[in-house]
């Protein structure tokens, strides 16, 4: 296979570049961990799937739940999504209040911590028992029922979260966020501590290269529309004030978090899981960013 002769030549090349960028310090678990770890796993609509270095190891993917958090709620409540939360690039930091004030408590898109705190108060809303519904979604796309929370991440998370307590309870006074401050938060550091590793996060997000569908069994997980938008957002909104960057360098939707990992997608083609936990200035994963602008630049496949 093609791509795998790729991904072998430029993992062995970023793996000895110098290690450059800090972990996630500010949440004190995610301070650590390794961060010499490096990893990477592909899988292909044509199901094959490949992978190199600590493919295998899990990882709090962080930011990347917010990914398949949305794509829950959207299942349940379609296009009403879209009153609650933009789909806008900020342009701002994933943590920022600054236009929440102008934009009345609609966050600018759902991928910024106000628009995930939205989409998580969305899911309270609807399910009866929503952490364990969320978990069972994730586990049955995956098709891995050891994917599971990590109690340990979401606690240290929430020992530190005051700028998240801040924005739940300022989109709170706007009437945006319905259910209790503390609820949608002790949600929202659930979904932010899951674990997977790359391998879990290629064969999960394949779908969204497959027009929603899943390629091993054929389950429709959102419309072809719905598909679209979905891989439209983490486009120009995956990551945050760096996204028009991985636009630029990559031409892959995709989407980080600050434990290091990065899942991209290629429509028709692909999905590809890189992990480093070192981040750059901006929150995202330096080896993991200088690996994916090498792999589309050397397959010469992206989507521009």
């Amino acid at each position: 296979m093609q791509l795998e002769g790729v991904l072998k030549e430029v993992f062995k090349k970023i793996d000895t570049i110098e290690q450059r960028g800090a972990l996630a310090a500010y949440i004190p678990e995610l301070a650590k961990v390794d961060p010499k770890q490096f990893g990477v796993h592909i899988s292909t609509v044509d199901q094959k799937h490949f992978g190199m270095g600590d493919y295998n190891t899990p990882f709090s993917i962080q930011s990347i739940a917010k990914v398949l958090s949305l794509i829950f709620a959207y299942r349940i409540v379609g296009d009403d999504m879209w009153k609650r939360v933009g789909v806008e690039p900020s342009g701002t930091p994933f943590n920022s209040l600054v236009q929440l004030e102008a934009d009345r408590g609609i966050p600018r898109n759902p991928f910024l911590n106000a628009g995930a705190l939205v989409v998580a108060d969305i899911l309270l809303s609807h399910l009866e028992h929503p952490k364990d519904d969320f978990i069972r979604f994730v586990q049955s796309m995956s098709d891995n029922t050891s994917i599971d929370y990590s109690e340990r991440i979401a606690q240290s998370e929430k020992a530190v979260g005051y700028r998240n307590v801040a924005l739940c309870n300022f989109i709170k006074s706007f009437g945006q966020i319905k259910n209790e401050p503390e609820a949608v938060l002790d949600f929202y550091y659930a979904l932010c501590s899951l674990e997977m590793n790359c391998k879990d996060l290629s064969e999960t997000f394949l779908f969204l290269a497959n027009n929603g569908i899943v390629v091993k069994n054929n389950r429709t997980i959102l419309s072809e529309a719905q598909s679209k938008r979905i891989n439209a957002l983490m486009q120009t909104c995956g990551f945050y004030d760096e996204s028009g960057e991985f636009a630029f360098k990559v031409g892959l939707p995709g989407k980080s978090g600050v434990g290091g990992g990065i899942i991209a997608v290629h429509p028709d083609q692909y999905a590809i899981a890189v992990w480093s936990p070192t981040l750059n200035k901006k929150g995202n994963s330096y080896k993991g960013m200088k690996f994916l602008e090498e792999f589309t630049t050397r397959s010469e496949l992206s989507i521009f």
